[in-house]
């Protein structure tokens, strides 16, 4: 009887593991995977590590269009993305 090595933890599962070790609060931890999900989910369930700055800016136009969420809520997230940039 062999044994098999442990399925690689889902990505929701993985995030919440590093949101704890990392002491967020809990608030901050249903928020994020919130997000996660709802990002996931627009994207036809396909892996975060699969997309890339054309997704993210769908994802923020429709947020901001379909989905009435404010502007700053957008602009924070892409904050969040990509700290190096610089915004006017």
């Amino acid at each position: 009887m062999s044994t098999s090595p442990n399925p690689p933890q889902k990505l929701l599962d993985q995030v919440s593991h590093a949101l704890r070790l990392k002491h967020y609060s809990y608030r901050t931890e249903t928020s994020s995977l919130g997000w996660i999900k709802r990002y996931t989910l627009f994207h036809h369930k396909r892996h975060p590590a699969e997309l890339g700055p054309p997704e993210i800016e769908t994802f923020l136009s429709h947020l901001t269009v379909h989905e009435n969420v404010a502007a700053s809520i957008q602009n924070q997230a892409v904050a969040k993305k990509y700290p190096n940039a610089a915004w006017e």
